[in-house]
């Protein structure tokens, strides 16, 4: 009758467990959005941070390179490959250096005159035209008059070669065979996508797309096109990294199911201590769906990784049970204990939800709501099903011999002072910073992905990612009146070698007023037909091919001055409005910097101009809500270290038996940090994670060696679970150690020497049991 019963318990689970998995694949949305598991901006730096660190023109950037054969093919390839990116809907702007009168739409070409400066300083008149035409003349004779012949109709002064110039990168490559190319002989262009560079998956979508166009050009097999740029390396990051987590995680999956195996000797056991930890998953993950419209895809790795303390229940009850006994009654005793170390874990966790960060509150529901169908699951659905017959470990050989050692192990009073101690000697000496504030110190990327793009970036002139210059007025006008006044300044810096380009919004867009003012210098139709006609006079030219000419300039003379919100609508219209954005009731300018020499020079700019010009450093700005963030994190961790206290000292009715449990766990998680400061580490946000799961592994070990039963099979049985317990954790974790990617990395270490301290300090830290004979 048992073993029916068992196998409806058992079939019942599954199902249960196929509703949850049908619940989520039906419900789950994977957002990859790194973003995510930043801070909320407090400042306005921050905040600005934030979305240019996401969408910001520089984060959008790819930086591609196509090398591998002769000037002319990798010339052909280039203009393919913008031909075949131009109208895909992922990409904003695709240029290679060739001019491209479509770059301005079709019915804002009349618009140029309002555009270029010629007017500034040039009037249309009969001199003027003459000069004009005579060059073109010259230039009809010159490589160039494919070019000009369909342009000369309607721009005889080619004003829209003259804004191409001007919108074209200050720093701009050589140009061969009509595109960009490098010292090194590879074609050069520059794609910006509609994704965010914080999107790795959106990114992703976006370089494969690029990609299948180039190989899909003639001509392109034995050439080699190469990438770069912030969101090219958010997508090899993330293909590094769940390269190597998933080769550990193999590795130590098969591991893992071993070592139960050598310590149970039970297969059957092996696989149904399994479905608590499935269970746990399977509901963290509905949880999710159910809280938060969509779950990021860091969430459920570092989520299966911190619910590693859920696998500890399982062994428990497996290391626990009695020949003879029903497991039942092995996991009743065994749960008032249990329950402590369960809730205790879940208050560590919820440091996470507390932080305020989305990503993080994520991270606490999915571990939290797991941790809490682990335990309850192996509580009271367990024990049901494992097989009557158990082999009880107690009666190993080496178990006995293991536990007399640890029983016969001398535990001075001063040990805790000791270990204080040491960590105080070593936190006071450990050389350089303690903490580290600068993200891109935790970059696997190689050094040689680096190298080519600062190479990429200084010949194609490309935005530096770190520098923006800050214009700050009421209105759009006032932004770009703003930029206009500071341009000769600019224009100053770049000369004396300050930096090599700094890129306003003016520069794409002048104000209403200056296009005004150059509108009313247009001539009207008679007097400018009269000019032309005198200016042909002894030309080649047939007298009525400049109608287009006159049309437009009579077009543009009835014309509304152009507006971002017009001018958003052409591409390079959505260069400028990528540099002009509204923020708490007034605009915002961006000045995009390149090759910055002298950042004293360029933050003298702000200098005297009530706080409407500043140059931000995005680096620190960074740096600044790491730290914000950290605090944060510390913060809600102070308050569930109180919770901790308050609870094992409830759940264990002693503050004696408290300190048993709390002393090891506290000065095994500062023994993590001094190590790590001695060994030169600067502790990063993702140690502060590590650590507190190091802590919810600690506490288990403290909580069952403070038991004392009396009982020296009983005893024995408790350390067999900790030694599998450890064991398992040091197989995981010490592989994610070796990893080369420095947040595995860090993780990695820092719960191997948390474990490890932990338990050693555990068993010293413990009390006194009585050795007896069996």
């Amino acid at each position: 009758m048992r073993g029916r019963s068992r196998g409806i318990l058992l079939v019942v689970w599954l199902l249960a467990l196929a509703g949850l998995g049908w619940m989520v694949s039906q419900r789950l949305k994977i957002s990859t959005d790194l973003r995510s598991f930043m801070p909320a901006p407090t400042t306005p730096d921050q905040r600005l941070l934030m979305e240019q660190v996401g969408d910001g023109p520089g984060s959008r950037l790819l930086l591609l390179s196509i090398s591998g054969a002769p000037d002319p093919q990798l010339a052909t390839l280039s203009q393919g490959l913008v031909a075949a990116l131009k109208h895909d809907k992922r990409y904003s702007q695709v240029i290679n250096g060739n001019f491209d009168l479509g770059a301005l739409d079709t019915s804002l070409l009349p618009y140029r005159y309002l555009l270029s400066p010629t007017l500034d300083t040039q009037p249309l008149d009969q001199a003027y035209l003459s000069d004009q035409l005579q060059q073109r003349l010259d230039d009809l004779s010159s490589p160039a008059a494919s070019l000009l012949k369909g342009l000369l109709p309607r721009d005889p002064t080619l004003e829209t070669l003259k804004l191409a110039e001007l919108w074209a990168p200050a720093k701009s490559p050589e140009v061969r065979e009509g595109v960009w190319f490098s010292p090194q002989d590879e074609a050069l262009l520059l794609v910006q996508t509609v994704a965010a560079g914080f999107d790795p998956g959106a990114q992703q979508q976006a370089i494969d797309g690029i990609r299948q166009a180039f190989h899909a050009l003639p001509g392109s097999a034995g050439a080699k096109l190469e990438l770069s740029g912030p969101g090219y390396f958010s997508v090899v990051i993330g293909a590094q990294t769940r390269h190597q987590a998933d080769w550990i995680g193999r590795v130590s999956t098969i591991g893992f199911v071993a070592l139960l195996l050598l310590a149970y000797r039970s297969f059957s056991s092996l696989l149904l201590s399994a479905l608590p930890i499935a269970s746990a998953g399977l509901a963290g993950i509905a949880a999710l769906t159910v809280a938060f419209p969509d779950v990021h895809g860091l969430t459920l790795a570092f989520g299966f990784t911190l619910l590693g303390v859920a696998q500890e229940y399982p062994i428990r009850v497996l290391s626990h049970r009695r020949a003879g006994e029903d497991a039942v009654q092995s996991v009743r005793a065994l749960w008032p204990l249990l329950l402590t170390a369960i809730a205790s874990a879940c208050i560590a966790y919820l440091a996470f939800y507390a932080s305020g960060v989305n990503g993080l509150k994520q991270l606490a529901v999915f571990t939290i709501v797991g941790l809490l169908v682990a335990g309850f699951s192996t509580r009271y659905l367990l024990p049901h099903l494992l097989p009557r017959r158990v082999r009880d470990v107690a009666d190993m050989r080496w178990l006995m011999r293991a536990r007399h050692v640890v029983d016969r192990l001398p535990r001075p009073r001063w040990i805790p002072v000791l270990v204080a101690a040491a960590i105080v000697l070593m936190l006071a000496i450990a050389p350089g910073p303690f903490w580290q504030n600068n993200l891109a110190a935790l970059t696997p990327l190689p050094q040689d992905m680096l190298l080519h793009d600062a190479r990429l970036r200084e010949a194609l002139g490309a935005p530096d990612v770190r520098y923006l210059l800050i214009l700050q007025a009421p209105t759009e006008q006032g932004v770009l009146a703003l930029s206009e006044t500071l341009q000769p300044k600019v224009d100053a810096l770049v000369a004396k070698h300050a930096v090599d380009a700094l890129d306003l919004p003016s520069r794409y867009l002048p104000t209403v007023a200056l296009q005004l003012a150059r509108q009313k210098k247009l001539p009207d139709q008679a007097t400018l037909r009269h000019a032309l006609d005198e200016a042909l006079q002894g030309m080649p030219f047939r007298a009525d091919l400049f109608q287009p000419f006159l049309d437009d300039v009579a077009v543009a003379r009835q014309l509304p001055p152009l507006t971002p919100a017009r001018y958003a609508q052409s591409p390079l219209g959505q260069r400028l409005a990528a540099t002009l954005v509204q923020r708490d009731g007034h605009w915002l300018g961006l000045g995009t910097v390149s090759g910055v020499h002298d950042v004293t020079a360029l933050r003298a700019l702000g200098e005297n101009t009530n706080g409407t010009v500043r140059l931000l450093d995005l680096k620190a700005a960074s740096e600044s809500l790491v730290v914000d963030y950290r605090t944060r994190i510390l913060q809600a961790l102070l308050a569930a270290a109180v919770l901790l206290v308050l609870t094992i000292s409830f759940a264990l009715r002693s503050v004696r038996r408290a300190w048993h449990v709390l002393a090891p766990m506290t000065l095994a998680t500062f023994l993590v940090l001094a190590v790590e400061r001695m060994a030169g580490i600067e502790i990063s946000l993702f140690h502060l994670v590590a650590l507190i799961l190091a802590g919810g592994l600690g506490l288990h070990y403290a909580l069952f060696f403070e038991r004392d039963t009396g009982d020296p099979a009983e005893q024995r049985r408790t350390l067999h679970a900790t030694i599998v317990c450890v064991l398992s954790a040091l197989l995981v974790f010490g592989m994610l150690a070796w990893a080369t990617i420095p947040v595995l990395r860090a993780i990695g270490l820092t719960v191997s020497l948390g474990v490890a301290f932990h338990f050693c300090l555990s068993i010293l830290m413990a009390p006194h049991t009585h050795v007896a004979e069996d």
